[in-house]
């Protein structure tokens, strides 16, 4: 379970938010310049809060700046709205980037599995600019997956996408979340995506949660 209680000043306003989630998915909603992708960042270790407590499967992630657990120690995934994928690297290399030091006897099946899932086995040979925004994503997530983190963060992943890609890529978020059973924090713009997406909706306004609601739409896609 991930256990968030966290104050940081930001430009506005401040941000103070409390939440709990478990293998679920917890969508951030809001306007921009809410504090969503802030929190993603506070989680991620990429930046520090002011005050508060981070936990994650009962270890601690943050209570106090004197005891902030650095990024590269907290098992975290985190799929970036540009996906930030080394345009130097094949695909292939891309999803193995990260795992070298930390290859376990499942590492080979998760790997085949995520690209199973995700339809790219045929693209690991292929460079970044070589694939489409669709494929890029596909890549990233597999990436983010591949080091088996205990949460995943995705700051609008879908953003850039066109409307048929945006449906494909969202129903194969629901499918590995599925298989993965960890709690997935969503940051998204769109109410229609909010609501297919998340188990639990969480409204944002000037660094406060405002409301918290329902997914209405979730489905998970059977193929």
């Amino acid at each position: 379970m991930l256990d968030v209680s966290i104050r940081k000043r930001l430009d506005h306003f401040e941000l103070d938010v409390s939440f709990q989630a478990h293998d679920e998915i917890i969508v951030l909603a809001g306007s921009s310049g809410a504090g969503k992708t802030t929190i993603l960042q506070v989680l991620a270790g990429l930046t520090e809060p002011d005050s508060g407590t981070i936990t994650l499967k009962g270890k601690s992630y943050f209570d106090g700046k004197k005891n902030s657990l650095p990024a590269r120690s907290r098992n975290i995934g985190y799929l970036f709205q540009d996906y930030a994928l080394f345009p130097h690297m094949t695909v292939e290399r891309n999803i193995y980037y990260g795992i070298h030091k930390q290859t376990t006897e499942n590492t080979g099946f998760i790997i085949e599995q995520l690209l199973a899932v995700l339809g790219i086995s045929h693209l690991l040979n292929k460079y970044p600019h070589q694939i489409s925004g669709g494929e890029k994503q596909r890549v990233a997530l597999a990436r983010a997956l591949a080091t088996e983190p205990d949460l995943l963060l995705l700051d609008e992943p879908l953003s850039a996408l066109d409307e048929d890609t945006r449906e494909e890529c969202q129903n194969e978020l629901l499918r590995l979340h599925e298989l993965w059973k960890i709690p997935f924090l969503i940051v998204t713009h769109s109410r229609s995506e909010a609501e297919k997406l998340g188990d639990r909706v969480l409204h944002l306004k000037k660094g406060l949660i405002v409301n918290e609601s329902r997914g209405t739409m979730k489905e998970i896609p059977v193929y």
